[in-house]
C-alpha cells in the first residue's frame, strides 16, 4: 500500500513539474516583447534621438556618427542568423542596448522593459558587444607603446605637465561588484566592499596606454603592479622603453632613465618615481613632490573622464568577474576611441559636479628601495629646483 502511495505521489509531482514547465515556456516571445517594433525604445526613441545630436550624445555618450563607426567595427561579431521561429535582434539594436547599459549601469530588467527584449537577450547583447569591442578594437586603440610611442608620450608629459623622461602616470581603482558565489573574501577590499582592480598607465592626453584588469579587490596597488605585465616588463626591460637620456636643457649631462610617476602606494624604483615620504620639511623635496603630483593627476583625471562617461563604473556590477573584466576593458577602449580635448573638460566638470569618484586602491605596504632608485629621485629633485627645470609658479604651490 505504501509503495503504491509513493508511486502515485511521484507521478503527481512529475505531472505538476511538466505543467509548470509548460506554463513557463508558453511563449517563445512574450506578448509585451512582440510589440517591440510598435513600442520599443529602439524603433522610436533611438530613431528620434538621431535627429537631435545633443540628446543622442547624452543618451549614448557618443554622436550618431561615432556610433555608426563603432557599429562598422563590431557589427559582424554581433550579428545572428534569423530562424523560422523568430527574427534575430539586429546588430544596431544590440549595440544600442549595450551602450545604454555602459552609459547608465541600468539593470537588465529596466533595459528589457524599455527595449521590449527578454532579459537574457539584453544580457547576451551586452556580453556580445563588449567581447566584440575587445576583440576588434584592442590593437588599434589600446596597443602597448613601442619605442617611438614612448618617446612621444615623454614629450607630451614635458610640454604639458613639466615632467621630463616620463612614460606615463600610474594608478589603480576599484570597480565594485556583487559578491561572486563561493568566492570567500578574495574580492573583499579594505574599504569593506567587493571589487576587482583596474590598474592603468595613462599618457599626457588622458589616453589609456596599458591597463591591467581583474585582480582581487583585496590586493594592494603595489602588489597588482608587481604581478602585471607592465610591472614584469619594466623590471625585465622587455617593453621597448628608450635608453636613458639627459633631462631637457640640463647642465648636468648625465642621462637618466625614463620613468613612470605614481603615488606612495607604489614602490620606488629606477623607472618608477613616487613622492618623498611625508611630512616633508625640505623645500627642494616639497618642490619635487608638487611636480610629481602635478604629472600624476593625469591618471586621476583620466579615471574621472572614464567614469563620467561610462557610469556603469559607479554602480555595483552584478556580473561574473570575468564578464566584469570585459566590461571594464570595453569602457577603456571606448574611452580612447572617443577621446576629445574639448569633451575632456566637460566630462571632468561633470565628474566634479556629481561628486562621485571611482575609489582608489591604495592599501599601502612597505617596499624595499635600492640606492640607485633613491639616486634617480634625487636627480629629478635637483633638476626641478634648477634654473633649467623649474617653472615660475612652483614656489607659490608649496
Amino acid at each position: 500500500m505504501g509503495r503504491i502511495s509513493r508511486r502515485n505521489t511521484c507521478a503527481l509531482l512529475l505531472i505538476m513539474a511538466l505543467a509548470r514547465r509548460r506554463r513557463r515556456s508558453r511563449y517563445w516571445v512574450h506578448p509585451i516583447n512582440q510589440q517591440r517594433r510598435q513600442q520599443g525604445d529602439f524603433y522610436h526613441l533611438v530613431q528620434e534621438l538621431r535627429l537631435d545630436s545633443e540628446r543622442h550624445h547624452k543618451y549614448f555618450r557618443m554622436s550618431a556618427e561615432q556610433m555608426d563607426e563603432l557599429l562598422g567595427m563590431v557589427g559582424p561579431d554581433i550579428r545572428r542568423q534569423c530562424t523560422s521561429y523568430r527574427a534575430a535582434i539586429e546588430p544596431k539594436q544590440r549595440l544600442a542596448v549595450a551602450l545604454r547599459y555602459l552609459a547608465t549601469g541600468d539593470s537588465f530588467a529596466t533595459l528589457s522593459f524599455g527595449y521590449r527584449l527578454g532579459q537574457t537577450t539584453v544580457r547576451n547583447s551586452v556580453h556580445m558587444v563588449c567581447n566584440a569591442i575587445e576583440k576588434n578594437m584592442m590593437k588599434k586603440f589600446l596597443q602597448p607603446p613601442n619605442e617611438e610611442a614612448w618617446r612621444e608620450i615623454a614629450e607630451g608629459f614635458w610640454s604639458k605637465w613639466n615632467f621630463p623622461n616620463c612614460l606615463g602616470a600610474l594608478d589603480g581603482k576599484h570597480v565594485e561588484i556583487e559578491k561572486p558565489p563561493h568566492s570567500g573574501s578574495q574580492y573583499f577590499n579594505y574599504m569593506k566592499f567587493f571589487s576587482i582592480v583596474l590598474l592603468a598607465l595613462v599618457d599626457a592626453d588622458y589616453r589609456f596606454r596599458i591597463i591591467h584588469v581583474g585582480d582581487y579587490g583585496r590586493s594592494s596597488d603595489g602588489g597588482v603592479y608587481a604581478a602585471s605585465a607592465l610591472g614584469i616588463g619594466m623590471e625585465r626591460g622587455t617593453l621597448n622603453v628608450p635608453p636613458n637620456a639627459p633631462l631637457p636643457d640640463a647642465a648636468d649631462e648625465n642621462a637618466l632613465p625614463y620613468v613612470i610617476v605614481a603615488d606612495a602606494a607604489f614602490p620606488l624604483k629606477k623607472y618608477l618615481m613616487r613622492p618623498f615620504p611625508g611630512p616633508v620639511n625640505n623645500y627642494n623635496k616639497k618642490i619635487y613632490n608638487y611636480r610629481l603630483s602635478r604629472a600624476r593627476m593625469v591618471v586621476e583625471n583620466a579615471f574621472g573622464i572614464l567614469a563620467a562617461r561610462w557610469r556603469v563604473l559607479y554602480t555595483k556590477i552584478n556580473l561574473h568577474p570575468e564578464n566584469v573584466d570585459t566590461v571594464v576593458i570595453a569602457c577603456c577602449i571606448l574611452h580612447n576611441f572617443l577621446l576629445s580635448p574639448s569633451e575632456n573638460v566637460r566630462l571632468l566638470e561633470e565628474a566634479e559636479e556629481s561628486g562621485r569618484r571611482m575609489r582608489r586602491v591604495g592599501n599601502m605596504v612597505g617596499h624595499r628601495t635600492s640606492n640607485d632608485a633613491r639616486e634617480v629621485r634625487e636627480k629629478f629633485c635637483k633638476f626641478f629646483n634648477s634654473p633649467e627645470g623649474s617653472v615660475h609658479w612652483q614656489d607659490r604651490m608649496v
